[in-house]
């Protein structure tokens, strides 16, 4: 048998060493660095949970009116072209002083807003939309305007100048969280060009007419997603994604009769508020 014999030392040395580097390479990159990622990851989370083990800020309340209204678009409003919609007041009530029992830099908010709003029904009935509703309007119908950038901004209120100065037709909210933040959710165009008969007094213009121009409640029963954003006067950030499920119908007959009022004093971890961790 022959020999084999190897005359390109340099060669093969430079092909080892190539070998070698890649080997690290893929050690390094599928092994030591998800590794580390894993440790990181882990860090984070249990800094996340310590500094959030005594929620500063939580959902207290949420508070859901809900009703309907038909608008006239007919000529001398004579009830023959109407558009019907739905709307939802809502109300969420925060809790600043559990942690903290008296108002501080911590527990007192500089900056709010919400984002990340999604809407899904039950059907593809109306155009649904959510806005900011002042809280002296509520539980009664009044137009919103949908949003241009799919982000409501507060206006935070610090002091009884600023009250005093402040118009509740925007969106507003007190630093010491002493009212709750309001929306409304709006579905219109549910149905388009309905018609009364002669008699017009069987046109409810509340939840009554979503049973008078035959509107199943499955269809426009909704989820609403959105984002809490605070920034307290330390600087510290703060996210609470807020879920909601609003079933219109009910055994007494819901939105049916007229309008449903929801009041419900929430708890538990969902309910609270996230500080991120930088």
């Amino acid at each position: 048998m022959k020999k084999i014999r190897i005359t390109h030392h340099k060669t093969v040395l430079t092909i080892f060493v190539l070998i070698l580097c890649i080997l690290f390479f893929l050690y390094y990159d599928l092994i030591f660095k998800a590794s580390y990622a894993k440790d990181e990851f882990s860090t984070q989370v249990e800094k996340i949970a310590e500094q959030n083990e005594n929620p500063i800020f939580k959902i207290q309340k949420i508070l859901i009116y809900s009703s309907a209204n038909a608008i006239d678009k007919s000529e001398n409003e004579s009830l023959q072209d109407l558009s019907i919609l739905q709307y939802s007041d809502i109300a969420i009530t925060l809790d600043n002083t559990s942690t903290i029992y008296e108002l501080t830099n911590e527990n007192t908010i500089k900056e709010l807003y919400i984002d990340n709003i999604h809407i899904s029904t039950g059907s593809d009935k109306g155009h649904q939309y959510v806005n900011y509703k002042s809280a002296l309007d509520f539980a009664k119908y009044k137009e919103i305007k949908e949003l241009n950038d799919e982000k409501i901004e507060y206006h935070v209120v610090s002091t009884n100048d600023e009250n005093n100065q402040t118009d509740y037709q925007t969106p507003t909210f007190y630093a010491d969280c002493s009212n709750p933040i309001t929306l409304e959710y709006m579905n219109e165009d549910i149905i388009t060009n309905y018609a009364a008969s002669s008699d017009s007094n069987t046109i409810s213009f509340n939840g009554k007419v979503l049973q008078e121009a035959g509107i199943d409640l499955n269809d426009i029963n909704y989820s609403l997603h959105f984002t809490i954003h605070i920034v307290n006067n330390l600087n510290e950030e703060f996210i609470c994604p807020v879920r909601l499920q609003v079933d219109l119908s009910g055994d007494d007959g819901g939105i049916y009769k007229g309008y449903k009022y929801d009041n419900t004093s929430v708890s538990g971890y969902e309910y609270n508020f996230i500080k991120i961790v930088k």
